[in-house]
């Protein structure tokens, strides 16, 4: 019912910046409708366990990891069924594969039931 695609990753040096979408689609997919999810980024590098970094809802408030605030951004335009997560002033140790998360009418928090296959973000020191 819901698929989600994942791109802008690449590889970037620290203290560079990348900006990551998230174009959702499917049957459950509208302009009507896409403002009802609740939207989050989760990263995972090796050895390290799956972690939500940032989260918005369809009242645009917004979850951020610790580890992020004040260097990413996470945005959504309902128009266009896309999320965003602008990321500024990379660090190595923001290395990991991004991916997106949908759940309908969630909390920002909560069990995200849709996801993208991820994408890889490389910062090199």
């Amino acid at each position: 019912q819901v698929q989600l695609v994942e791109s802008g990753g690449g590889l970037v040096q620290a203290g560079g910046s990348l900006r990551l979408s998230c174009a959702a689609s499917g049957r459950a997919i509208s302009e009507r409708t896409f403002n009802k999810y609740t939207m989050g980024w989760f990263r995972q590098a090796p050895g390290k366990e799956r972690e939500l970094v940032a989260a918005i809802n369809w009242g645009d408030g917004t979850y951020y990891a610790d580890s992020v605030k004040g260097r990413f951004t996470i945005s959504r335009d309902n128009t266009k069924n896309t999320m965003y997560l602008q990321m500024n002033s990379l660090k190595p140790e923001d290395t990991a594969v991004y991916s997106c998360a949908a759940d309908y009418n969630g909390p920002l928090r909560g069990g995200y039931g849709y996801w993208g296959q991820g994408t890889q973000v490389t910062v090199s020191s």
